[in-house]
């Protein structure tokens, strides 16, 4: 059975965490790193999605973001 859908935030900040696979590295490299970045400055562009902050490690991330939609 599907799980209920998640509640949308009263202030619009989500914290998103993601790991690799078995704790496989996802990030190999400094290059993959701003590739990431570079997907979320695109998430700011196209989405309306903020980056508060963000904390990526070899074999996951963190991730703070605002959506002000989200209300």
């Amino acid at each position: 059975m599907p799980r209920t859908p998640r509640r949308g935030s009263a202030t619009g900040i989500h914290h998103v965490m993601n790991r690799g696979v078995a704790r496989q590295t996802i990030f190999h490299s400094d290059d993959d790193r701003r590739d990431f970045c570079g997907q979320l400055d695109w998430m700011r562009a196209n989405a309306g999605v903020t980056t508060l902050a963000y904390c990526l490690m070899g074999n996951h991330f963190h991730i703070l973001l605002h959506d002000p939609e989200d209300k």
